[in-house]
Parts: C-alpha cells; sequence; structure tokens
C-alpha cells in the first residue's frame, strides 16, 4: 500500500478520472454560471454586460426576497424534522428493537427510494378537496372536525405545510439509517458504564449518546440543510410553486427566471446567491460546531 501511496502515477490513475469528471460536471457549469451573471439576455437574443447590476438588482426584487425567506423557512423546518425523526428512529433502532429493527428500517427506509413525482402524487390524493375529499379530509369528517376541512393545496399556508411534511417523511428514513450507523460504533462498555452510574433515557442520550455521534450528527445536518435550501424536484411535482408563489423556493424562481422567462443573466446571478447561501450555512454550521467542542 505505501508503495502505491508514493507512486505518484498510480495515485494519478486512481483519481484522475473522479477528478475529471468532478471538473466537467461540477467546476466548468458553476464557472459557467458565475460568468453569465455579469451579462444581460440569453443566447437568442444576445448577452450585453452589465457588471454587477444584477447582483444589486436582487435586493429590490420582491419575488427573490419571497423566494429567500421561503427557502430559508423551508430548510429550517424540514432539516429540524428530517434529522430530529431521524435521530429518534436510530435510538428505537438500536435500543428497543435491537435485532428486530431490520425490518422497521427497510420499511422507513423506502419512501427515500420513491421517484419524488410519485410522492407528490400520493400526498395530493391524500390532501384532495376536489373532486373528491382525500383521506386526511374524510377522516376529519368521520371525527366530526369537519371545520378543519378545507383545500389544503389551494392555500399558501396549508400549501406549504404540506410541502414541509411531505419531504419530512420523504427523507427522514435517509438520515435515520445515517445515525443508526453512528450509534451501532459507539462501544457496548461505555454504555454500560453510563447506566452503571446512573445515566437512563433522554440523561443518557444528551450526555453520552450525542457527544459520541457528534460528527456523524452534525454532517446529517449539513447534508440536509444543502439538500433542503436546494429543493426543487419536490415542489414541483407537489404544487408547481403555488398557489401564487407561495411554495416557490429559490431554486424554482431560478429556473424560471432562466428557461421560462429567458433572462439568463439575471437566472444566474439567483444561482449564484444560492451557492453562497449553501456555503454560508455549510460553514456556519461548522464553525458553531467547533466553538462548541472547543
Amino acid at each position: 500500500m505505501n508503495k502505491v501511496l508514493q507512486d505518484r502515477k498510480a495515485i494519478f490513475l486512481f483519481i484522475g478520472p473522479a477528478m475529471l469528471l468532478y471538473f466537467l460536471v461540477l467546476l466548468i457549469p458553476t464557472f459557467w454560471s458565475v460568468g453569465y451573471s455579469f451579462f444581460e439576455g440569453s443566447p437568442i437574443r444576445g448577452f450585453e454586460f452589465v457588471g454587477i447590476s444584477n447582483y444589486l438588482d436582487v435586493f429590490s426584487d420582491k419575488n427573490f426576497m419571497n423566494s429567500l425567506g421561503l427557502s430559508v423557512k423551508y430548510a429550517a423546518l424540514v432539516t429540524t424534522g428530517q434529522v430530529v425523526l431521524g435521530l429518534a428512529l436510530a435510538l428505537l433502532f438500536v435500543f428497543y428493537l435491537k435485532k428486530a429493527s431490520f425490518i422497521v428500517r427497510t420499511l422507513v427506509f423506502f419512501p427515500v427510494i420513491l421517484p419524488a413525482v410519485a410522492v407528490a402524487e400520493m400526498f395530493s390524493k391524500l390532501f384532495e378537496y376536489t373532486p373528491q375529499l382525500g383521506l386526511i379530509n374524510s377522516l376529519l369528517v368521520g371525527l366530526s372536525l369537519d371545520f378543519l376541512v378545507q383545500p389544503w393545496l389551494a392555500q399558501g399556508d396549508t400549501a406549504f405545510a404540506v410541502l414541509v411534511i411531505m419531504d419530512i417523511w420523504k427523507s427522514m428514513g435517509f438520515y435515520a439509517v445515517i445515525l443508526f450507523a453512528g450509534l451501532i460504533d459507539i462501544p457496548e462498555d461505555i454504555l454500560e458504564a453510563a447506566k452503571l452510574d446512573g445515566a437512563k433515557g433522554l440523561t443518557l442520550v444528551y450526555n453520552i449518546v450525542l457527544p459520541m455521534i457528534r460528527p456523524i450528527l452534525i454532517s446529517a445536518i449539513i447534508f440536509s440543510l444543502n439538500g433542503t435550501l436546494k429543493v426543487f424536484e419536490t415542489a414541483v411535482a407537489l404544487t408547481g410553486g403555488g398557489p401564487g408563489n407561495s411554495t416557490t423556493m429559490l431554486s424554482m424562481y431560478m429556473y424560471d427566471t432562466s428557461f421560462t422567462y429567458g433572462q439568463y443573466g439575471y437566472g444566474s446571478t439567483i444561482a449564484v446567491y444560492l451557492l453562497l447561501l449553501c456555503l454560508g450555512v455549510t460553514l456556519l454550521v461548522y464553525r458553531f460546531a467547533r466553538k462548541d467542542v472547543a
């Protein structure tokens, strides 16, 4: 192994294809998008250099600010739900179900592999109002809660709430499996020693378990935040950004600006801001984690 690691040709042979793919698929489109952000127009109409004008215009764009606020709110709610419920499931697997958790883990993870369109179609039927009541509204009627029956996906606040619930349900199994992998690596003797010292329940989790899986927990939070800030397919499939702009996330606004309205320069600027937002959030979480450790 040491001979291989000291051989530059061998190293290049192993990492070269991956680096080339990374460069072609990620870095080139990123730099290309940054370049476009200094121009206005489209390939059909032509481009005109406008400098940093696009970067300044976003602050007076109400649609951009609305989409930015929705994206941040959505990311905070969904990340909290995904990680907290994922952790709760992982704890359930390890400390209660133990070896019998295999079937439950499989069932919980199943929504992760479902196509976003299929999940969105299922939730649209669950919360359906017309032409017939869906399961949720039917249950409310059955429980004599008729006053709560409403067109969930036709109202801004409730449509946003349904979208949040759907994405938490779809992805929490993924984080449950990640955190489960971290939990099973905790040495059994440490847990037994903590139990002998009187640590039980939430005390054991807070003082022993969470510090032991901290790196994996931080990674899960960053993973979730970056995914939710860039949410696109689930929102498009369930609500299409509506009603109005109540569920139009930043990535959707970027797509509409670029490909529906043909403003490639301004759309690229939105993409750059989204990139900076994801980078900033990631660095903020890392800094908070390091500060907390210190």
